[in-house]
């Protein structure tokens, strides 16, 4: 059974994290090998006379969501509710929570999320935001700002009080056992994930990674809570860097990433030879091997390639054209 936590993570503002471990999940968006799993994070802010939703869960989560929701606030008593991005593993549950509060409530998001709620749910009435636009809601001043293509063109950021609320913005893969980045040796475990996340979800767009780094290096950030994986409390801008790194291919001296692949271990015999030889000289080889009884999942491989500082391939002849 999957494991839902929630915790106030700060009093001033009073918010709450509401997070669920995705341990069944195989294959992310249907294409990602991710044995490591995934988790979905929420957030409630409770102000005075607002009670504002950040973002939700994947579908599959919807009745765990709402009990889990209803423990922190009464459901009818959610004022806001903003979607920085539409994709339904942040915005799945919303249907379910719109018929938990049972009223009208004010929904918050982009121009283009506004769009694809429509298109997703059914959902017309969208108080759509504008690029740094700030809204007062419970005497606290909103800021949104807009993040396309990290990783789809509706999303955007949410700011409240040097907090950062990143959805897709500072995710990472892995099923943390904490819930921030307090612990050095867990952080350490996690950042890999971080990576391999950026290169299969976001690598595509790595220069829209460098222009929203650069807008959002305006704000000062206390905290940053993505809607995947550790929240960054003691240490954000560790994880700004770690992104903006990946995106510009940071190398890692001595590090080569070997990939081949090896029928009836011919070419196997070589390239132990050159394996043998980067060692020799001082190289840290990272090394995947295809043959016909293992088969590494190219989201690993995908994770290694951005800080290696270069890449040897070794390929069977399979077709004489």
């Amino acid at each position: 059974m999957s494991k839902i936590w929630t915790e106030k993570i700060f009093d001033d503002p009073e918010i709450f994290i509401l997070r669920v471990d995705d341990d069944q999940i195989k294959y992310f968006e249907a294409v990602w090998e991710i044995t490591e799993g995934i988790s979905y994070n929420a957030y409630l802010v409770k102000l005075n006379d607002a009670n504002v939703l950040i973002d939700g869960w994947k579908k599959n989560y919807a009745k765990e969501f709402i009990d889990i929701l209803s423990k922190i606030v009464d459901p009818k008593e959610i004022t806001h509710i903003v979607v920085n991005h539409t994709e339904p593993d942040h915005s799945g549950t919303l249907p379910a929570t719109l018929e938990a509060i049972g009223h009208d409530v004010e929904i918050i998001a982009s121009n283009f999320g506004k769009r694809l709620l429509e298109g997703f749910y059914g959902i017309k009435d969208v108080t759509v935001v504008k690029d740094g636009e700030e809204k007062e809601i419970g005497g606290k001043k909103f800021k949104f700002v807009m993040t396309p293509w990290l990783h789809w063109p509706d999303t955007m950021v949410t700011y409240l009080d040097g907090i950062l609320f990143g959805c897709d913005v500072g995710g990472g893969y892995l099923l943390p056992e904490i819930l921030d980045d307090s612990n050095e040796s867990v952080v350490e475990r996690y950042l890999p994930h971080v990576t391999k996340y950026i290169v299969t979800v976001i690598g595509h767009y790595k220069n829209y990674i460098l222009e929203g780094a650069e807008k959002l290096s305006s704000l000062e950030i206390k905290a940053l809570l993505p809607g995947h994986g550790l929240i960054w409390k003691k240490d954000p801008q560790r994880l700004l860097n770690h992104y903006v790194s990946v995106a510009k291919g940071d190398p890692k001296k001595g590090k080569v990433t070997v990939i081949y692949d090896s029928m009836y271990g011919f070419v196997e015999n070589v390239m132990k030879k050159a394996i043998d030889s980067l060692k020799e000289k001082g190289f840290t080889p990272v090394v995947y091997k295809f043959s016909d009884e293992e088969r590494p999942a190219i989201s690993e491989i995908l994770k290694d390639i951005p800080d290696s500082e270069a890449l040897i391939f070794g390929v069977s002849t399979y077709e004489a054209e």
